[in-house]
């Protein structure tokens, strides 16, 4: 690869990453504020909903810290403050006593519901304020393209 290129490939880098930490901080600003939630908390109860009873539903404390893109440590003190909140619980895995498995409550699946729009709200206005910056446009237009769409109802 050229030095020319190698230049390109590292810009891109550089805007990508200034681009997910305009959204992360508006994101983090708008959801603390409203909610009392971190962008990581509302990431982790997020994932945690998603869990089901069939095979493969409920992750296991490693799978999570991959999921949300933190340390297997991190996740545990993470998971730990939610569970003291009262918005998560952890519970030994029924088929693998060594496991251990954690669920939202009630109160976290309320809150994260009341977050929800003002976590799409902060993300769609992260975006728009990225769209007219010249370096920042091609990259927050990718991911706009990511979303689904929905079938016309």
């Amino acid at each position: 690869m050229s030095r020319h290129a190698d230049l390109g490939l590292a810009q891109g880098w550089c805007a990508l990453s200034a681009l997910h930490g305009r959204i992360e901080a508006h994101i983090e600003r708008a959801l603390h504020a409203a909610h009392g939630l971190s962008v990581r908390e509302f990431s982790l109860l997020d994932v945690l909903s998603e869990q089901h009873d069939g095979d493969g539903g409920h992750f296991r404390m490693n799978q999570l810290a991959d999921t949300v893109v933190l340390s297997q440590s991190a996740t545990t003190r993470l998971v730990s403050r939610l569970e003291e909140r009262g918005l998560l619980r952890r519970y030994l895995c029924p088929d693998d006593r060594r496991g251990i498995y954690t669920d939202v409550t009630e109160q976290g699946h309320a809150l994260l519901e009341a977050a929800r729009p003002t976590h799409d709200t902060a993300l769609k206005e992260a975006l728009a304020a990225a769209e007219s910056r010249p370096e920042l446009a091609p990259l927050a237009a990718a991911v706009r393209a990511l979303a689904p769409t929905r079938p016309a109802e």
